[in-house]
C-alpha cells in the first residue's frame, strides 16, 4: 500500500503552490515562513505541515494579501481567512487551488464547501469540464514529478466520483427519459478502469433526458452483443484511456464492428488517449472517433441534433 507522502523538496512546492523555488527561499529568509529541514548534504526537505501552510499562504497572496502582511498572521487566523476566501471566490483556478489544498489537507469539509459554492453559481456540467478536468490534469502531472502520492490522488478522485454519482442519482429520480429518443450503452473496453470520464457522460446523458444503460468497467466486446435483444439501435459509448493499448486497439475495432455493428443498427462513439492516432477515415461505418466530449455534446446532445 502507498504510503502518505509527507517529505517534499523546494521543487515540489514550486510545481504545487506555483511559487517559484527563488521567491520561497526569500520568503523563508526574510519572513521566516517556513522552516525546512535539511539533510547532511544541506538540501532542504519540508514537511507536510510546511506544504499545507505553503498553499494556504499561496492562497492569500493569489487573492491580494500582502506577504509582508501574511507574515504577521497567527496560523489560526491564516486558516480562518482560508475558509473565508473558500466561500466566496469564483474563479476556476482559485477553485482548482482550494481542492489541491483539500487533496494535501486530506479535507473533505473544505472541498464540499468549494464544490457546493461552484454549484449554485455554475452548475455541474460547468464543474467538471472547467474544473475537475484541469485539476486532475494537474494532479497527474504531480503525481508523475513525485510531488504527491498515490493518497493524494486517490482520496480526491474518489471525492469527485462521490459528486458524479451524488449528481447521477438526481438526474435518474427528477427527469423522465425521453422513450423516442435514443438509447446510450456506456461501457469501458476489456481491462481498462479509468471510469471519470463515462461516469461523468452517464449523469449528462441522464440530465439531458436521455434513457442511458451504465455497464462500467471492463467489459468483452462479446458480451454486449447480449444488449441487442433489448434493442437493435443502441449508441454505444466507450473511453479508451489506458485500454485497449495499441497492439490490440484494431482488433477491438474490428471485433466490436464484426459482432455488433453489422448485426444491428447500432453505432459507436469512443474517446480518449488510445484514439488519438486513429484515421477517422478508415474507420467502420457508424464508428466514430471523438478529439473531446464538447465535439460529441454538439453532435449528438443539442436540442436541434436529430439521431
Amino acid at each position: 500500500m502507498s504510503k502518505v507522502k509527507n517529505s517534499f523538496n523546494i521543487k515540489n512546492l514550486e510545481n504545487i503552490s506555483g511559487i517559484k523555488a527563488h521567491t520561497l527561499r526569500i520568503w523563508e529568509k526574510r519572513y521566516n515562513l517556513l522552516s525546512p529541514e535539511r539533510t547532511d548534504t544541506n538540501i532542504r526537505r519540508y514537511s507536510l505541515d510546511s506544504l499545507r501552510k505553503l498553499l494556504n499562504i499561496t492562497l492569500l497572496y493569489n487573492n491580494g494579501y500582502k506577504i509582508s502582511k501574511i507574515a504577521a498572521y497567527e496560523e489560526s487566523e491564516i486558516l480562518q481567512l482560508v475558509r473565508q476566501l473558500a466561500v466566496t471566490s469564483k474563479s476556476e483556478q482559485m477553485s482548482i487551488n482550494k481542492l489541491k489544498l483539500a487533496m494535501v489537507n486530506f479535507d473533505s469539509i473544505l472541498f464540499d464547501l468549494t464544490f457546493d459554492e461552484m454549484l449554485v453559481e455554475k452548475g455541474f456540467d460547468f464543474i467538471y469540464m472547467k474544473v475537475f478536468i484541469p485539476l486532475l490534469h494537474e494532479l497527474g502531472i504531480l503525481w508523475q514529478t513525485n510531488a504527491i502520492c498515490l493518497s493524494h490522488e486517490h482520496f480526491i478522485t474518489n471525492l469527485i466520483k462521490q459528486k458524479i454519482h451524488a449528481q447521477t442519482h438526481l438526474a435518474q429520480r427528477s427527469i423522465k427519459p425521453n422513450e423516442d429518443g435514443p438509447c446510450f450503452v456506456l461501457f469501458l473496453p476489456e481491462n481498462e478502469i479509468h471510469e471519470l470520464s463515462i461516469l461523468y457522460l452517464n449523469q449528462l446523458l441522464l440530465s439531458k433526458g436521455y434513457k442511458t444503460i451504465f455497464l462500467g468497467q471492463s467489459v468483452p466486446t462479446n458480451s454486449l452483443a447480449t444488449l441487442l435483444s433489448f434493442s437493435s439501435q443502441l449508441h454505444f459509448v466507450s473511453f479508451c484511456i489506458v485500454e485497449p493499448n495499441l497492439d490490440v486497439l484494431a482488433d477491438f475495432i474490428s471485433n466490436f464492428d464484426q459482432q455488433i455493428i453489422k448485426t444491428s443498427d447500432s453505432r459507436l462513439s469512443i474517446f480518449g488517449p488510445r484514439i488519438d492516432d486513429l484515421d477517422p477515415e478508415q474507420l467502420p461505418d457508424r464508428i466514430v472517433a471523438f478529439k473531446g466530449l464538447e465535439e460529441f455534446k454538439h453532435r449528438f446532445l443539442e436540442p436541434t441534433v436529430v439521431v
